[in-house]
This record gives structure tokens, C-alpha cells and sequence, in this order.
């Protein structure tokens, strides 16, 4: 079975440390975690009283806390809502993962579910687990892969402000192959 540990590592390099661009749609985000979509999430009260330290942002790397924050908030947000535990193989879980925490569970659920031909409702249940677990990882791989660039060019076809980002999410799409 697939491994968050393993699985966290790749996806955490990938997100970067703390932003605040303003053409992203995230605004404020801490390796990936956009301000805006998770507001309640109890790493800010360590981000904000960080802001006023010296050598902001690389001290949060330095907040072990924080880091318990941003593991947990991914594995119970992200990886046990794609059924991470539950597939076989790392490099496919790790896929579905990463573009969860990209553009969010649903989204990846339901083009996993696309790939291997399975009801596309966004929630991976036993059956959609079954088809991921059974296909040629290859060709899963590059199914999903095609979808998830599909969607970034729907993106940035109807917010060209995110144009910027699409080399980006396409080497990342392509590295996790």
C-alpha cells in the first residue's frame, strides 16, 4: 500500500515554502495551503506571529509545530479523502495526491475516475479503488496525466493570469510520471 510519508515529501518540494502572489487565486499560502481557502487552519496563528520575526519567512521551516500542522492538515484533507492508504502502487498515489493538493480531492478523485473508466462522482470509493488498483500503472499514469493538462489549459484559457503558472503545473504533472 501507497505510504503519505513517501508521498508528502515530493508534493511539499513542489509547493514551496510561503507566498503571497497576488495573480494567484490562493493569495497567502504556505506550501500550498492557500489563507483563503483554509481559513481556519490553526498553522496561521504560527504564521502570523512568525511575520514579525527576523528572517520571515525561513523561520517557519524552524516551527516544529507548524510543520505537525501542514502534515496533518494534508494527510486528513487530502490523502485519506483520495483513499491514499488504500492503493497499491506509490507513484499512482502519489499522482492523485498531488493534484489533490493542487486542485483539490474532488477534482483529482473525479479524473482518476475518468482514467480508469469508473463512475465520476469525485469520491473514490470501492469500486473506483478496485479499477486503480488493476490498471497498467503506465497507462493510468498517462491517462491521468493528459486530463490533469487538459484542465490546466481550461484554466488558463478562462483566467489568463494563471498563464504564468502553466509550464509549472505541467512539469510537475510530467515529473510525477
Amino acid at each position: 500500500m501507497a505510504d503519505f510519508k513517501i508521498a508528502i515529501e515530493a508534493t511539499l518540494k513542489a509547493e514551496g515554502g510561503y507566498v503571497n502572489d497576488l495573480d494567484d487565486p490562493g493569495g497567502e499560502t504556505y506550501k500550498g495551503i492557500a489563507r483563503n481557502r483554509n481559513a481556519k487552519w490553526p498553522g496561521w496563528v504560527n504564521i502570523d506571529l512568525l511575520k514579525n520575526k527576523r528572517q520571515f519567512p525561513k523561520n517557519l521551516e524552524d516551527d516544529v509545530d507548524l510543520q505537525s500542522k501542514v502534515l496533518a492538515l494534508y494527510e486528513a484533507n487530502y490523502w485519506d479523502k483520495i483513499k491514499g492508504d488504500d492503493i497499491t502502487d506509490q507513484d499512482v498515489a502519489e499522482s492523485i495526491f498531488d493534484f489533490a493538493v493542487n486542485a483539490g480531492p474532488r477534482t483529482s478523485s473525479k479524473l482518476a475516475q475518468i482514467a480508469v473508466s469508473a463512475k465520476a462522482d469525485g469520491v473514490i470509493g470501492p469500486n473506483t479503488l478496485e479499477k486503480i488498483n488493476t490498471d497498467n500503472k503506465r497507462a493510468f499514469l498517462a491517462t491521468f496525466a493528459l486530463a490533469k493538462i487538459g484542465r490546466y489549459v481550461n484554466i488558463c484559457e478562462n483566467r489568463k493570469e494563471s498563464r504564468k503558472y502553466f509550464f509549472g503545473w505541467v512539469r510537475r504533472t510530467l515529473e510525477g510520471m
